[in-house]
């Protein structure tokens, strides 16, 4: 069938039935192409180090979340060649028939006691953890609560669980009890995230565990953006804040702090066996490849033996956070080496993240519904691996480009 065919065929259909007819009311983002002012799907010609090339030219990444600089490192690159050399470039199965590799069991041991659970279950993606053992755990008459500015992956796990979903108004513990009080009587799950991925604010954990005790509700912290970040030794929001034996199930990925792709979650050895036999995202996908198992093990190595990078990433964050205040930027409440830049209107973040990448900056453009409408942000993010000089370019680009736009001053 020849190209004029298969457009004959597609208009012979009537209008109002084709389910590919919003697939040509969709203009939005090549409009934004024909004016380059696109800032998605941007192509990298380098590691995701501080600084990476596209097109050739150097910008600064302040766009990433290799918090601590490792998907570059060597340790971590050996140890992923390592692991194709004995296993091969992937396991063709799932984990829960012929894919479980003897290194994927070791992870899991070698995950629980970082995070200091009884056990541990890893998943393809991080997105996936979310999906399976959320509609693994709640059911049809379960109660599912969860914070207004959770992660999109926990809003799809709730949708795939048959659980009734509320939301609680963003870090909002009154608005957090009164529905724990509304559902005193049926079976609950708390999911929150730890570091919140756009304001990069910090759950208020102690008021949900107290909260959670109070009214008989389990708990479980998305901590995608707190491990490798929070706490003395990395381990997160649970032990930022000394909970981590009343925090219930702690879910973690590998595509931050340690330098892969994939996910897992820890828990009591009980709950974990559970969500092992039931979580479909880990039963029907694929088993994470060698080289990013691999990679995860010697990542949290290194988190272990160079306490110092963790020192020097909140030594960089201090330092932005100070220079954009200063500067004049509204920057939110965020606590974390996130640091959204609050613009408000989207064509104006489209610009300014345009601007920047003329000046050498690459940062990313959050539009709704990504934020709430009308609250447009560039975010960006910082590793431990930014030296002072970088950082001092990246508040030099941002202060020329927000007065341009009229954003300070």
């Amino acid at each position: 069938m020849d190209g004029r065919m298969v457009q004959d065929s597609s208009m012979a259909l009537e209008k109002g039935v084709d389910l590919f007819e919003k697939c040509c009311r969709f203009t939005k983002a090549k409009e934004l192409m024909n004016v380059h002012m696109y800032p998605y799907f941007r192509v990298i010609e380098s590691a995701q180090d501080p600084e990476v090339i596209i097109d050739g030219k150097k910008l600064i990444m302040v766009g990433s979340n290799n918090y601590l600089g490792l998907t570059n490192h060597p340790q971590v690159k050996e140890a992923a060649i390592g692991a194709i050399r004995k296993y091969g470039s992937g396991c063709a199965g799932s984990r829960f028939l012929n894919g479980t590799l003897d290194i994927h069991v070791k992870l899991e041991e070698k995950l629980a006691s970082f995070i200091r659970k009884e056990a541990a279950l890893v998943f393809s993606t991080g997105f996936q953890v979310n999906l399976g053992v959320i509609s693994a755990l709640a059911g049809k008459d379960d109660i599912l609560i969860i914070d207004k500015m959770d992660h999109a992956s926990i809003i799809d796990g709730c949708r795939l669980s048959y659980a009734n979903v509320v939301k609680f108004r963003h870090n909002d513990m009154a608005d957090l009890e009164r529905i724990l009080k509304e559902h005193k009587s049926h079976k609950k799950l708390v999911v929150v995230d730890g570091v919140f991925s756009m304001e990069g604010d910090i759950v208020n954990l102690p008021e949900v565990v107290a909260l959670a005790k109070k009214y008989q509700a389990r708990i479980m912290v998305d901590d995608a953006h707190g491990i490798g970040v929070l706490g003395k030794t990395g381990r997160g929001t649970a032990e930022h804040f000394g909970l981590e034996k009343e925090v219930d199930l702690i879910m973690g990925t590998y595509s931050k702090s340690l330098a892969s792709i994939g996910g897992f979650i820890a828990g009591d050895e009980q709950v974990i066996h559970y969500i092992k036999h039931f979580a479909r995202a880990l039963i029907f996908s694929a088993s994470p490849p060698p080289a990013s198992v691999a990679a995860v093990s010697a990542a949290l190595d290194i988190i272990d033996n160079e306490p110092e990078r963790i020192q020097r990433l909140w030594k960089n964050t201090e330092k932005v956070q100070n220079g954009f205040r200063a500067l004049g930027f509204e920057i939110g409440p965020t606590e974390t080496p996130i640091i959204p830049i609050l613009v408000g209107d989207d064509l104006k973040a489209f610009t300014m993240a345009m601007m920047l990448h003329q000046e050498g900056i690459f940062a990313n453009v959050a539009v709704s519904p990504a934020v709430a409408t009308g609250k447009a942000l560039i975010r960006t993010s910082y590793m431990a691996t930014h030296t002072e000089e970088q950082l001092d370019r990246v508040l030099t680009g941002f202060e020329k480009v927000g007065r341009e736009l009229g954003i300070i001053g």
